[in-house]
């Protein structure tokens, strides 16, 4: 989840300064014309613009009244396997609010998550029956971007994500939007306010983004669901660009990870001007953040590389706390997870 549309810089004020903020905003919502990454079918990845919007909500319910259940939605994203499937039905809810404008309707499907993380599923449906997308085209040739909050309005305190489109028929109706959400305070339970607008894609023949479908849609759900992951760790300590680091705690589950940490350095940032990046402040977001490796290892003997997770730096009382972290690519069941490490120290994660 390392390329142009995949959305992973904090937005809190825990890290950026305001200018730094407007600029990776500006940065993710021109990332679109980039080049999409497939998973298990094409996956095109765009910009979760986390901008504020005040308006008016609705609440919508599912038209034909029966919701698809949560491993319907998302087995085919996130893996279908037995134990991953049970995984979904365990921790899955479904929502079915919707909303509908220029014969476009947005439905949240279902959502999963754990204490500091969450992934939710949208349909977006061409109510006339029509082929979504232009004939002849798919996500290969449409680079689709939206604006909007998306449904991660619940989360407070500091936050970072990604969105991506899905298309698994380009011959019917609807495509799927799956939105990721990270924070760093618990986020099981809460009132999600979800607005888009402007379903719009990049011509890269013009080289500037086209109107697909106007509209604006408000949606509003309930957020309740198992958080199913293990706690790790607790004062190990390891030193890596001049820092001495304390682990205060690593949670891992079926869907995520999340480590936090607390440098024994205050950040500093500087206050560069619009529209710029200071170098320095470069350099100490990877002492800080980046540069602090995670991998995770499976019972199969597989490793998964974690360190480009996305997270967040508070200078605190002469330190700086730190958490970083991410939704997997697929669903691990606990019982495939092996260990995880974190800046070099390794934890065997419990099978119980």
């Amino acid at each position: 989840m390392s390329d142009l549309f995949d959305y992973k810089k904090e937005m809190s004020e825990l890290r950026f300064s305001e200018n730094q903020k407007k600029i990776l905003a500006a940065t993710a919502a021109s990332a679109a014309q980039g080049t999409g990454a497939k998973r298990r079918r094409p996956v095109f990845r765009t910009a979760l613009i986390a901008a504020a919007m005040a308006a008016a909500l609705v609440v919508g319910s599912s038209a034909a009244g029966i919701l698809p259940s949560p491993a319907e939605i998302f087995a085919p994203l996130f893996g279908g396997s037995v134990a991953q499937t049970e995984v979904i039905d365990k921790i899955g809810r479904p929502i079915g609010a919707s909303d509908t404008d220029g014969g476009i309707t947005i439905t949240a499907e279902a959502i999963m998550g754990d204490q500091y993380n969450a992934v939710i599923v949208y349909t977006l449906t061409r109510d006339d029956g029509e082929r979504f997308l232009p004939e002849g085209q798919g996500l290969d040739e449409k680079h689709l971007m939206m604006g909007g909050f998306g449904g991660a309005s619940w989360i407070k305190g500091g936050a970072h994500g990604g969105s991506w489109f899905v298309d698994e028929d380009p011959e019917d109706n609807q495509i799927q939007l799956v939105e990721t959400a990270s924070s760093d305070v618990a986020m099981t339970k809460g009132t999600a306010n979800a607005s888009f607008e402007n379903l719009r894609y990049w011509d890269a023949e013009a080289d500037r983004d086209e109107l697909l479908y106007p509209g604006k849609w408000k949606l509003r759900f309930e957020v309740d669901y198992e958080d199913c992951s293990v706690r790790l760790g607790g004062g190990e300590t390891f030193s890596q660009d001049g820092l001495n680091f304390t682990i205060e705690e690593i949670s891992v589950s079926p869907i995520a990870i999340r480590a936090a940490y607390t440098a024994d350095e205050a950040v500093v940032w500087s206050d560069a001007p619009s529209g710029r990046q200071d170098p320095e402040d470069a350099r100490q977001s990877q002492r800080y953040l980046e540069n602090i490796r995670i991998l995770l290892t499976k019972t199969d003997g597989t490793v998964v590389d974690l360190s480009s997770s996305g997270g967040s730096i508070a200078p605190k009382d002469g330190v700086s706390v730190c958490a970083k972290g991410q939704v997997l690519e697929e669903i691990i069941p606990l019982e495939d997870m092996a260990s995880i490490s974190v800046g070099g120290v390794t934890y065997d994660i419990p099978h119980t």
